[in-house]
Protein backbone atom coordinates (compact mmCIF):
# COMPACT_ATOMS: atom_id res chain seq x y z
CA UNK A 1 0.00 0.00 0.00
CA UNK A 2 1.42 3.43 -0.88
CA UNK A 3 2.35 5.73 1.93
CA UNK A 4 -0.45 8.06 3.02
CA UNK A 5 0.44 11.15 5.01
CA UNK A 6 -1.90 13.09 7.22
CA UNK A 7 -2.79 16.49 5.90
CA UNK A 8 -2.44 15.31 2.30
CA UNK A 9 -5.93 13.92 1.65
CA UNK A 10 -7.01 16.65 -0.74
CA UNK A 11 -9.92 16.86 -3.15
CA UNK A 12 -7.49 16.40 -6.03
CA UNK A 13 -5.78 13.32 -4.63
CA UNK A 14 -8.64 11.50 -2.90
CA UNK A 15 -11.85 13.37 -3.74
CA UNK A 16 -12.93 11.19 -6.66
CA UNK A 17 -12.31 7.98 -4.72
CA UNK A 18 -14.27 9.16 -1.68
CA UNK A 19 -17.19 10.37 -3.80
CA UNK A 20 -17.27 7.10 -5.75
CA UNK A 21 -17.43 5.06 -2.56
CA UNK A 22 -20.46 7.08 -1.44
CA UNK A 23 -22.15 7.29 -4.84
CA UNK A 24 -25.26 5.56 -3.50
CA UNK A 25 -25.57 8.23 -0.79
CA UNK A 26 -25.58 10.98 -3.41
CA UNK A 27 -28.24 9.12 -5.38
CA UNK A 28 -30.39 8.94 -2.25
CA UNK A 29 -29.97 12.70 -1.82
CA UNK A 30 -31.21 13.20 -5.37
CA UNK A 31 -34.21 10.99 -4.60
CA UNK A 32 -34.98 13.09 -1.52
CA UNK A 33 -34.94 16.26 -3.64
CA UNK A 34 -37.46 14.71 -6.05
CA UNK A 35 -39.72 13.53 -3.22
CA UNK A 36 -39.70 16.96 -1.59
CA UNK A 37 -40.51 18.63 -4.92
CA UNK A 38 -43.54 16.35 -5.33
CA UNK A 39 -44.69 17.10 -1.78
CA UNK A 40 -44.64 20.82 -2.57
CA UNK A 41 -46.77 20.30 -5.69
CA UNK A 42 -49.58 18.21 -4.26
CA UNK A 43 -52.55 19.87 -2.57
CA UNK A 44 -52.50 19.76 1.25
CA UNK A 45 -55.40 18.46 3.29
CA UNK A 46 -58.10 21.12 3.67
CA UNK A 47 -59.08 20.91 7.29
CA UNK A 48 -62.56 21.94 8.36
CA UNK A 49 -62.63 25.59 9.40
CA UNK A 50 -65.91 26.77 10.87
CA UNK A 51 -67.01 30.32 11.47
CA UNK A 52 -66.41 29.99 15.19
CA UNK A 53 -62.81 28.90 14.56
CA UNK A 54 -61.93 32.09 12.71
CA UNK A 55 -61.39 33.97 15.96
CA UNK A 56 -57.84 32.59 16.22
CA UNK A 57 -57.16 32.86 12.48
CA UNK A 58 -57.74 36.59 11.89
CA UNK A 59 -54.18 37.80 12.47
CA UNK A 60 -52.84 40.30 9.90
CA UNK A 61 -51.49 38.96 6.62
CA UNK A 62 -47.85 40.08 6.63
CA UNK A 63 -44.68 39.42 4.68
CA UNK A 64 -41.77 37.32 5.89
CA UNK A 65 -39.10 38.87 8.11
CA UNK A 66 -36.83 36.03 6.98
CA UNK A 67 -37.67 35.37 3.31
CA UNK A 68 -37.78 31.81 2.03
CA UNK A 69 -34.64 32.23 -0.10
CA UNK A 70 -32.63 33.26 2.98
CA UNK A 71 -33.23 29.96 4.78
CA UNK A 72 -30.97 27.84 2.49
CA UNK A 73 -28.27 30.49 2.84
CA UNK A 74 -28.34 30.26 6.62
CA UNK A 75 -28.98 26.53 6.91
CA UNK A 76 -26.76 25.25 4.08
CA UNK A 77 -24.33 27.83 2.70
CA UNK A 78 -23.19 29.10 6.11
CA UNK A 79 -22.19 25.60 7.35
CA UNK A 80 -20.61 24.90 3.95
CA UNK A 81 -18.44 28.00 4.36
CA UNK A 82 -17.26 26.72 7.75
CA UNK A 83 -16.50 23.29 6.27
CA UNK A 84 -14.53 24.92 3.47
CA UNK A 85 -12.44 27.01 5.85
CA UNK A 86 -11.59 23.93 7.90
CA UNK A 87 -10.68 22.02 4.73
CA UNK A 88 -8.17 24.68 3.71
CA UNK A 89 -6.65 24.49 7.19
CA UNK A 90 -6.37 20.71 7.49
CA UNK A 91 -6.58 19.50 3.85
CA UNK A 92 -8.75 16.54 4.84
CA UNK A 93 -11.17 15.53 2.08
CA UNK A 94 -12.64 12.81 4.31
CA UNK A 95 -13.88 15.41 6.76
CA UNK A 96 -14.96 17.83 4.03
CA UNK A 97 -16.93 15.22 2.08
CA UNK A 98 -18.65 13.67 5.09
CA UNK A 99 -19.48 17.06 6.59
CA UNK A 100 -21.25 18.08 3.38
CA UNK A 101 -22.95 14.71 2.99
CA UNK A 102 -24.25 14.74 6.56
CA UNK A 103 -25.47 18.33 6.24
CA UNK A 104 -27.41 17.64 3.04
CA UNK A 105 -28.95 14.51 4.52
CA UNK A 106 -29.96 16.50 7.59
CA UNK A 107 -31.63 19.28 5.61
CA UNK A 108 -33.28 17.10 2.96
CA UNK A 109 -34.62 14.45 5.34
CA UNK A 110 -35.99 17.27 7.48
CA UNK A 111 -37.56 18.89 4.41
CA UNK A 112 -39.29 15.66 3.35
CA UNK A 113 -40.62 14.95 6.85
CA UNK A 114 -41.76 18.56 7.33
CA UNK A 115 -43.55 18.86 3.99
CA UNK A 116 -45.16 15.43 4.33
CA UNK A 117 -46.60 16.43 7.72
CA UNK A 118 -47.69 19.80 6.35
CA UNK A 119 -49.67 18.14 3.56
CA UNK A 120 -51.14 15.53 5.87
CA UNK A 121 -52.20 17.84 8.70
CA UNK A 122 -53.33 20.89 6.71
CA UNK A 123 -53.45 23.18 9.73
CA UNK A 124 -54.56 26.75 8.85
CA UNK A 125 -52.10 29.54 9.46
CA UNK A 126 -52.89 32.31 11.97
CA UNK A 127 -53.65 34.67 9.04
CA UNK A 128 -55.92 32.17 7.26
CA UNK A 129 -59.00 34.41 7.35
CA UNK A 130 -57.38 37.08 5.18
CA UNK A 131 -55.98 34.46 2.81
CA UNK A 132 -59.43 32.97 2.43
CA UNK A 133 -61.37 36.25 2.34
CA UNK A 134 -59.18 39.10 1.03
CA UNK A 135 -62.15 41.46 1.11
CA UNK A 136 -62.83 40.69 4.77
CA UNK A 137 -66.28 39.21 4.08
CA UNK A 138 -66.52 35.65 5.33
CA UNK A 139 -68.55 33.12 3.35
CA UNK A 140 -69.53 29.79 4.92
CA UNK A 141 -71.47 26.78 3.76
CA UNK A 142 -75.02 26.98 5.15
CA UNK A 143 -75.12 23.21 5.77
CA UNK A 144 -71.62 22.27 6.97
CA UNK A 145 -70.55 25.74 8.19
CA UNK A 146 -67.19 25.16 6.44
CA UNK A 147 -65.42 28.06 4.77
CA UNK A 148 -65.93 28.94 1.11
CA UNK A 149 -62.71 30.73 0.29
CA UNK A 150 -62.77 33.45 -2.36
CA UNK A 151 -59.07 34.30 -2.38
CA UNK A 152 -56.20 33.28 -4.64
CA UNK A 153 -55.79 29.49 -4.83
CA UNK A 154 -52.02 29.61 -4.33
CA UNK A 155 -52.34 31.82 -1.26
CA UNK A 156 -55.06 29.58 0.15
CA UNK A 157 -52.98 26.46 -0.50
CA UNK A 158 -50.08 27.99 1.41
CA UNK A 159 -52.51 28.88 4.19
CA UNK A 160 -53.08 25.18 4.89
CA UNK A 161 -49.39 24.51 5.64
CA UNK A 162 -48.93 25.87 9.13
CA UNK A 163 -47.82 22.73 10.98
CA UNK A 164 -44.89 22.29 11.36
CA UNK A 165 -42.80 25.36 10.53
CA UNK A 166 -40.56 24.73 7.53
CA UNK A 167 -38.39 27.79 8.17
CA UNK A 168 -37.73 26.54 11.69
CA UNK A 169 -37.11 22.89 10.86
CA UNK A 170 -34.72 23.76 8.01
CA UNK A 171 -32.83 26.24 10.18
CA UNK A 172 -32.42 23.81 13.05
CA UNK A 173 -31.47 20.98 10.68
CA UNK A 174 -28.57 22.99 9.27
CA UNK A 175 -27.46 25.03 12.26
CA UNK A 176 -27.73 22.31 14.91
CA UNK A 177 -25.64 20.15 12.59
CA UNK A 178 -23.13 23.02 12.45
CA UNK A 179 -23.13 23.17 16.26
CA UNK A 180 -22.30 19.46 16.45
CA UNK A 181 -19.53 19.98 13.91
CA UNK A 182 -18.02 22.94 15.76
CA UNK A 183 -18.17 21.16 19.11
CA UNK A 184 -16.06 18.37 17.64
CA UNK A 185 -13.56 20.61 15.91
CA UNK A 186 -12.88 22.96 18.82
CA UNK A 187 -13.06 20.04 21.31
CA UNK A 188 -15.69 21.45 23.63
CA UNK A 189 -15.62 18.29 25.75
CA UNK A 190 -11.85 18.09 26.22
CA UNK A 191 -12.22 18.29 30.03
CA UNK A 192 -10.60 21.72 30.22
CA UNK A 193 -13.75 23.69 30.98
CA UNK A 194 -13.57 26.43 28.34
CA UNK A 195 -16.98 28.11 28.57
CA UNK A 196 -16.15 30.34 25.59
CA UNK A 197 -16.25 27.26 23.39
CA UNK A 198 -19.81 26.53 24.50
CA UNK A 199 -20.84 30.08 23.59
CA UNK A 200 -19.51 29.57 20.08
CA UNK A 201 -21.26 26.21 19.74
CA UNK A 202 -24.63 27.55 20.89
CA UNK A 203 -24.49 30.60 18.61
CA UNK A 204 -25.89 28.73 15.55
CA UNK A 205 -28.68 27.32 17.74
CA UNK A 206 -29.56 30.85 18.83
CA UNK A 207 -29.77 31.97 15.19
CA UNK A 208 -32.10 29.06 14.38
CA UNK A 209 -34.25 29.88 17.41
CA UNK A 210 -34.59 33.53 16.37
CA UNK A 211 -35.68 32.46 12.89
CA UNK A 212 -38.38 30.36 14.54
CA UNK A 213 -39.47 33.30 16.70
CA UNK A 214 -39.79 35.48 13.59
CA UNK A 215 -42.33 33.03 12.17
CA UNK A 216 -44.61 33.61 15.15
CA UNK A 217 -44.06 37.37 15.01
CA UNK A 218 -45.04 37.41 11.33
CA UNK A 219 -48.24 35.45 12.13
CA UNK A 220 -47.28 32.72 9.67
CA UNK A 221 -47.17 30.06 12.38
CA UNK A 222 -48.58 29.17 15.76
CA UNK A 223 -46.04 28.61 18.51
CA UNK A 224 -46.71 24.86 18.41
CA UNK A 225 -45.67 24.82 14.74
CA UNK A 226 -42.33 26.42 15.57
CA UNK A 227 -41.72 24.11 18.52
CA UNK A 228 -42.42 21.02 16.41
CA UNK A 229 -40.22 22.31 13.58
CA UNK A 230 -37.32 22.92 15.94
CA UNK A 231 -37.71 19.46 17.45
CA UNK A 232 -37.75 17.78 14.03
CA UNK A 233 -34.71 19.70 12.79
CA UNK A 234 -32.69 19.10 15.96
CA UNK A 235 -33.46 15.38 16.01
CA UNK A 236 -32.61 14.79 12.35
CA UNK A 237 -29.44 16.91 12.57
CA UNK A 238 -28.21 14.93 15.57
CA UNK A 239 -28.85 11.57 13.93
CA UNK A 240 -27.19 12.63 10.67
CA UNK A 241 -24.10 14.02 12.39
CA UNK A 242 -23.63 10.89 14.50
CA UNK A 243 -24.03 8.78 11.38
CA UNK A 244 -20.74 10.16 10.02
CA UNK A 245 -18.88 11.38 13.14
CA UNK A 246 -18.19 10.06 16.63
CA UNK A 247 -19.81 12.09 19.42
CA UNK A 248 -17.74 15.21 20.24
CA UNK A 249 -17.50 13.98 23.82
CA UNK A 250 -15.99 10.65 22.69
CA UNK A 251 -12.65 10.43 24.53
CA UNK A 252 -10.41 7.36 24.54
CA UNK A 253 -7.93 6.80 27.36
CA UNK A 254 -4.74 4.75 27.53
CA UNK A 255 -3.42 3.79 30.94
CA UNK A 256 0.12 2.49 31.38
CA UNK A 257 2.27 1.45 34.34
CA UNK A 258 6.01 1.12 34.22
CA UNK A 259 7.64 -2.04 35.50
CA UNK A 260 9.85 -0.33 38.08
CA UNK A 261 9.10 -0.06 41.78
CA UNK A 262 8.52 3.67 41.32
CA UNK A 263 5.72 3.66 38.82
CA UNK A 264 4.29 6.50 36.78
CA UNK A 265 0.82 6.21 35.38
CA UNK A 266 0.25 8.05 32.11
CA UNK A 267 -3.19 8.89 30.83
CA UNK A 268 -3.31 9.84 27.20
CA UNK A 269 -6.68 11.29 26.25
CA UNK A 270 -7.40 10.92 22.56
CA UNK A 271 -10.17 13.24 21.41
CA UNK A 272 -11.58 11.11 18.61
CA UNK A 273 -14.74 13.18 18.28
CA UNK A 274 -13.10 15.72 15.98
CA UNK A 275 -12.93 13.55 12.82
CA UNK A 276 -15.31 11.39 10.77
CA UNK A 277 -15.50 7.62 11.15
CA UNK A 278 -14.02 7.23 7.65
CA UNK A 279 -10.90 9.14 8.70
CA UNK A 280 -10.13 6.77 11.57
CA UNK A 281 -10.90 3.78 9.36
CA UNK A 282 -8.37 5.10 6.87
CA UNK A 283 -5.81 5.44 9.70
CA UNK A 284 -6.41 1.83 10.70
CA UNK A 285 -5.96 0.61 7.12
CA UNK A 286 -2.81 2.70 6.77
CA UNK A 287 -1.40 1.33 10.03
CA UNK A 288 -2.03 -2.26 9.00
CA UNK A 289 -0.54 -1.89 5.54
CA UNK A 290 2.30 0.62 6.01
CA UNK A 291 5.84 0.35 7.29
CA UNK A 292 6.39 1.07 11.00
CA UNK A 293 8.19 4.31 10.22
CA UNK A 294 5.21 5.57 8.27
CA UNK A 295 2.81 4.74 11.07
CA UNK A 296 5.05 6.38 13.65
CA UNK A 297 5.12 9.59 11.65
CA UNK A 298 1.34 9.57 11.35
CA UNK A 299 0.72 8.96 15.03
CA UNK A 300 3.27 11.60 15.97
CA UNK A 301 1.28 14.07 13.91
CA UNK A 302 -1.93 13.04 15.63
CA UNK A 303 -0.34 13.24 19.08
CA UNK A 304 0.81 16.78 18.52
CA UNK A 305 -2.69 18.06 17.88
CA UNK A 306 -5.21 15.62 19.30
CA UNK A 307 -3.65 14.10 22.41
CA UNK A 308 -3.41 15.33 25.98
CA UNK A 309 -1.02 13.64 28.41
CA UNK A 310 -1.19 13.75 32.19
CA UNK A 311 1.40 11.99 34.39
CA UNK A 312 0.57 11.00 37.97
CA UNK A 313 3.15 9.66 40.45
CA UNK A 314 2.26 6.37 42.12
CA UNK A 315 3.96 5.29 45.37
CA UNK A 316 6.31 2.29 45.20
CA UNK A 317 4.54 -1.01 44.88
CA UNK A 318 6.05 -4.28 46.10
CA UNK A 319 3.51 -6.60 44.55
CA UNK A 320 5.07 -9.19 42.32
CA UNK A 321 2.31 -8.95 39.76
CA UNK A 322 2.86 -5.53 38.19
CA UNK A 323 2.01 -5.35 34.52
CA UNK A 324 1.16 -2.92 31.76
CA UNK A 325 -2.57 -2.28 31.55
CA UNK A 326 -3.74 -0.94 28.23
CA UNK A 327 -6.73 -1.05 26.01
CA UNK A 328 -7.40 0.12 22.48
CA UNK A 329 -10.84 1.50 21.65
CA UNK A 330 -10.00 3.42 18.50
CA UNK A 331 -7.93 2.52 15.43
CA UNK A 332 -5.11 4.91 16.22
CA UNK A 333 -4.54 3.87 19.82
CA UNK A 334 -2.76 0.63 18.98
CA UNK A 335 -0.30 2.46 16.79
CA UNK A 336 0.13 5.05 19.52
CA UNK A 337 1.17 2.24 21.86
CA UNK A 338 3.88 1.17 19.41
CA UNK A 339 5.27 4.69 19.16
CA UNK A 340 5.89 4.89 22.91
CA UNK A 341 7.32 1.39 23.27
CA UNK A 342 9.89 1.58 20.44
Amino acid sequence: MPEIQLGMHTIRSHGTRVARIHMHDWLILLLLVIIDAVLNIIEPFHRFVGEGMMTDLRYPLKGNTIPFWAVPIVAILLPLAVFLVYYFIRKDVYDFHHAILGLLFSVLITAVITDAIKDGVGRPRPDFFWRCFPDGKGVFDPVTSDVRCTGDKGVIKEGHKSFPSGHTSWSFAGLVYLSWYLSGKIRVFDRRGHVAKLCLVFLPVLVAAMIGVSRVDDYWHHWQDVFAGGLIGTTIASFCYLQFYPPPYDLDDIEEKCLDHNCVRIYIIVCVGWGPHAYFQMLAETRNGSQPSTVNNEIHHVQSSELQAVSVYIPPQHDADTRVNSWDSSPMLGASQNVRTH
